[in-house]
C-alpha cells in the first residue's frame, strides 16, 4: 500500500489541511510530533501516536520529535475542566529522559531527531513573545476554540493566561522546526487540533508558507464507548515500573471482540493481508481469543522487546491455556512480581503449604479441594493421597483455573 492508503487502512486520520493526501505519496516530506512529558510515562493511548509516527517513517519521510520541556511546564487545557497543577522544571526534565528512551525503544530501527522546545522558549523575554509571536494571534478565534470556551463559559473555572497561551507556544514550537528543520507537516491527537492550527496560521503570517497538519482520531473502546487504554488499575503504561509486562500482555489479552480488528491495524505493523487472515481464523472460533493473543503477543515485543514477550506468552500459556509446564527461569521473574512467592520447607505439609499460599482458607479445606483433585503442581494434577514432588528452584502451583501460586524450594 502507498501511505495515504495505509493511513487510511488504519483508520489514523481523524482531521487534516491536506487537500488530498496523495500528496503524501509523491514527496517526502519532514514531519513533527510533539509528546507531553507532565508524567514519567507515556500511555498506550500515546503508543497510538508512535503508530502514527512509525508508518511515515516506514513510508520514507523525516520524523522530527519533540518533547514538550517547556509547555509541560504550563500544561495542556485541552480536555480539562481546571487548572492542570503546576511542575517545576527538575521533575518535567526526569520525565522527558524517561520519555526519550521509551521513544527510543519505540522507534527502533528507524532514525529520528529529538527535540526539546525548552531550547528555543527558556532564554525568550517576553517582550520578544509578545512582539514576535503573540502579535501574530488574534483573541477572537483563540476563546472560541471548544476547550477554552467551556472554561470560561456559565459553570466553567475559568482559565489561566498562563494555560490560555499555551496554543500559542506550540504554534511557536511548529515556526521553530519550520525554520530549522523544513518540517511541513505536523503530527497530533484529534485534542490538538486547535493548538496544530496555531503553528499553520503563525507560519502563513510570518513566513508565507503554507505547512499541514493531519490529527489521529481519539481510540475508542467499542464495547463501552470510552475511551480506550484504562483498566481497572488506570492507565496502561509504558513503564514495566508502572504497568508490569505481565499486566501490560494481560490487558491486551482481554480487549473486547467488537475492537480488537481495529487495535491489531493502529497498535502493530501486521499488514493488511496478515490481519484479515488473523480476523477471518478468529471469527470462526472467538473462545480461541485467536486475534487478542496475537495482538498481545506484536504489541509487547514492540514495547518490551521479544524476550519479555515470549516469556510472558509462555506464562500465559500454562497459567491460563493447556500448554505442558515449559517455564524458564526467566518467565518465573516476570511472575513473581505478580504472585508473591513461598519458600518450600521442610519438614513438608501440603495443605499447610496450601493455606500459606492463599489457595485455600483453611486446612480442611486444602483437604476437600485436594480429593476433588483441584490442584496441579508443574501442570501435573496431584492425585489425592499422594505427596507432590517439588522440583529444585520454582514451581507453578494451580488451584482451578485461576488461582495460582510460586513455591521456591
Amino acid at each position: 500500500m502507498t501511505l495515504s492508503e495505509e493511513l487510511k487502512w488504519r483508520g489514523f486520520i481523524k482531521q487534516t489541511t491536506l487537500d488530498n493526501l496523495f500528496v503524501l505519496d509523491e514527496q517526502k516530506l519532514t514531519f513533527y510530533h510533539g509528546f507531553d512529558a507532565s508524567a514519567d510515562s507515556q500511555t498506550i493511548g500515546n503508543l497510538a501516536a508512535m503508530m502514527l509516527d512509525r508508518v511515515f517513517m516506514r513510508h520514507g519521510h523525516k520524523a522530527v520529535i519533540l518533547a514538550g520541556g517547556a509547555t509541560s511546564l504550563i500544561g495542556d487545557p485541552g480536555g480539562k475542566d481546571n487548572e492542570r497543577l503546576l511542575q517545576d522544571e527538575t521533575t518535567i526534565a526526569q520525565n522527558i529522559a524517561k520519555t526519550e528512551e521509551q521513544l527510543k525503544r519505540i522507534f527502533t530501527g528507524h532514525e529520528f531527531t529529538l527535540v526539546n522546545n525548552l531550547d528555543w522558549t527558556k532564554n525568550m523575554s517576553v517582550l520578544e513573545f509578545l512582539r514576535d509571536i503573540g502579535k501574530h494571534f488574534s483573541m477572537t478565534p483563540l476563546v472560541q476554540r471548544d476547550y477554552i470556551a467551556k472554561r470560561l463559559g456559565e459553570g466553567g473555572s475559568g482559565i489561566s493566561y498562563a494555560e490560555f497561551s499555551y496554543t500559542i507556544l506550540q504554534g511557536m514550537d511548529y515556526l521553530q522546526l519550520y525554520d530549522k528543520y523544513g518540517c511541513t507537516l505536523q503530527l497530533g491527537g484529534s485534542d490538538q487540533w486547535g493548538n496544530c492550527l496555531s503553528g499553520v496560521e503563525l507560519i502563513r503570517k510570518t513566513r508565507g508558507a503554507e505547512v499541514n497538519v493531519i490529527t489521529l482520531p481519539l481510540i475508542i473502546n467499542k464495547a463501552t464507548g470510552k475511551k480506550f487504554g484504562k483498566s481497572e488499575d488506570g492507565a496502561i503504561w509504558l513503564d514495566p515500573d508502572k504497568t508490569s509486562v505481565y499486566k501490560f500482555y494481560q490487558f491486551w489479552l482481554n480487549v473486547d471482540d467488537a475492537g480488537v480488528g481495529d487495535y491489531l491495524k493502529v497498535f502493530t505493523e501486521l499488514n493488511k493481508e496478515a490481519v484479515a487472515t488473523v480476523i477471518t481464523d478468529f471469527e470462526r472460533d472467538q473462545s480461541t481469543r485467536l486475534a487478542q493473543k496475537t495482538l498481545a503477543y506484536e504489541v509487547t515485543k514492540l514495547v518490551h522487546g521479544k524476550e519479555k514477550a515470549d516469556a510472558v506468552r509462555r506464562a500465559s500459556n500454562v497459567l491460563f491455556g493447556s500448554a505442558k509446564f515449559n517455564l524458564q527461569k526467566t518467565d518465573f521473574e516476570l511472575l513473581i512480581k505478580e504472585f508473591a512467592p513461598i519458600t518450600y520447607k521442610e519438614p513438608f505439609q501440603f495443605h499447610n503449604l496450601v493455606v500459606q499460599a492463599g489457595l485455600a482458607s483453611s486446612v480442611s479445606e486444602a483437604r476437600r479441594l485436594d480429593s476433588q483433585q483441584a490442584f496441579s503442581l508443574n501442570s501435573v494434577k496431584i492425585v489425592p493421597g499422594t505427596a507432590p514432588v517439588f522440583l529444585d528452584g520454582y514451581n507453578l502451583l494451580k488451584r482451578g483455573k485461576n488461582s495460582f501460586a510460586i513455591i521456591i524450594k
